[in-house]
């Protein structure tokens, strides 16, 4: 499948909220799509990530524990749509302080996405290998080539084998596929977010041909790069609504799929005086869209004094160091190795945070007892006992609200720490978001608690 990944963001109010009672709903959106990829929109979120930066603090982490900062569902070399390299990838990480990277090769047989790729720490950077197959993001821990054939809980079954990972992918193409026996799921994909907007798509493709707006995009892009990879970013609510599903019935660790390809560098490459050809960096020219002057006149300026052949135009939408810090799965493990991490992940001790409007390291959620002590961590489970409280600890005040089963049953703004005292079992999940250009946008999807 040829993703559209690359596509892939304040003004804080000090009043506090009371709790508010079950469904309350998201943050609405202020801006479109468009309207937030124009100049002036991405300034005031620039300027508005700027101040955030300026008021972070560090929050003590949990003793003996380090927050790590992951990419799932991450692809380098791995099939005829993916333009970057893991040499790249290595360096992008390491310039944007990701600790590891969980690969997600495409599968081609008789190629093994286990054995013969990276695995371990190259250059402070933790590698571990898997694919994306069958709709899911599989980490088995050794070769399970002469198995990929099996198909359903035959195939999970098989990746789960002496502890491996499983996360179902892609949620708006699978609803209802079911959840046992599945370590969590994707609860963010840039992806879908460029999958349900075409006609955002469309609009770039005309602002390639328009010498004006492709010199506004081009700005853009060396201004406020990070504001235009996330212009299209919004509620997972396709994602957010199955995982509330399942972690009524089960725990289900919650990850972002950061889809990265580094494959969206946009192309405008001249046929002749009134043609062109729109295309990205993995599209040969009989694949890429040829555009006439009759439709789009502004070509005329384009080609002029150039020659057929020519590149008019080059636009770098997804490197991975930009993909990197758009979403990112923190981790919180005792060490930095393999084993460390996935036992981390199986146990749910991690959030998912949009770290391009500010760092969230540091962020904690927490069961606190009666005697005011921590008892349980995301993922966790904990008895249901008199005095019980929710407690989180955020980097920067921000805009947070509290779910049980994927109903708001309380929300705070403008605060740092957040308290809940806890009435009834449930699986409890946390958000926290940031107002950049006068709209709510969401920061942190932290991973439930589960009162028992």
């Amino acid at each position: 499948m040829k993703t559209t990944t690359g596509f892939a963001a304040s003004l804080l109010v000090c009043a506090l909220f009371a709790s508010v009672g079950p469904a309350a709903d998201p943050p609405a959106r202020k801006h479109s799509n468009l309207e937030r990829l124009s100049l002036e929109h991405l300034a005031a979120a620039h300027a508005d990530v700027e101040k955030l930066r300026s008021q972070r603090t560090d929050v003590p982490p949990r003793p003996g524990l380090t927050d790590y900062r992951c990419i799932l569902h991450a692809h380098a070399e791995d099939s005829d749509h993916t333009g970057g390299t893991l040499k790249e990838m290595l360096a992008d990480a390491k310039r944007a302080g990701v600790h590891a990277i969980l690969l997600t090769d495409h599968y081609r047989p008789p190629t093994d996405f286990i054995d013969g790729r990276w695995r371990g720490l190259k250059d402070g950077v933790l590698f571990i290998p898997g694919a994306e197959v069958h709709g899911f993001l599989a980490y088995p821990q050794k070769s399970i080539m002469k198995r990929m054939d099996l198909k359903g809980a035959d195939f999970v079954n098989t990746v789960n084998v002496d502890d491996g990972l499983i996360f179902l992918s892609h949620i708006e193409e699978r609803k209802d596929h079911p959840v046992d026996g599945l370590t969590g799921l994707e609860i963010y994909n840039r992806h879908w977010d460029a999958k349900r907007d075409k006609a955002s798509l469309l609009s770039l493709a005309f602002m390639l041909t328009d010498p004006k707006k492709l010199a506004d995009l081009e700005k853009a892009l060396r201004l406020y790069p990070d504001a235009v990879l996330a212009f299209q970013c919004d509620y997972p609510d396709v994602y957010l609504n199955k995982w509330d599903e399942g972690t009524r019935r089960k725990r289900l660790t919650g990850v972002a799929a950061n889809d990265c390809h580094h494959n969206q560098i946009f192309i405008v490459k001249m046929v002749d005086a009134e043609t062109v050809l729109i295309g990205t960096n993995v599209d040969a020219d009989d694949k890429m869209r040829k555009i006439t002057a009759d439709v789009r006149p502004g070509i005329k300026e384009m080609t002029k004094g150039r020659k057929p052949g020519d590149v008019l135009a080059k636009l770098d939408f997804d490197p991975y160091y930009r993909s990197f810090r758009n979403s990112s799965t923190h981790v919180l493990a005792e060490k930095l190795d393999e084993a460390a991490i996935r036992s981390a992940l199986k146990a749910g001790r991690a959030y998912v945070a949009h770290e391009w409007m500010c760092d969230a390291t540091g962020f904690r959620f927490e069961a606190i007892g009666a005697d005011g002590k921590p008892t349980a961590s995301m993922g966790d489970e904990v008895k249901q006992v008199d005095g019980l409280k929710l407690a989180a600890k955020l980097p920067l005040p921000a805009y947070v609200r509290l779910l049980q089963h994927g109903k708001e049953v309380a929300r705070s703004e403008g605060k740092a720490d957040f308290e809940f005292t806890v009435k009834e079992a449930g699986a409890y999940r946390l958000e926290a978001w940031l107002q950049l250009d006068g709209e709510w946008r969401p920061w942190i999807f932290a991973n439930p608690i589960y009162v028992k």
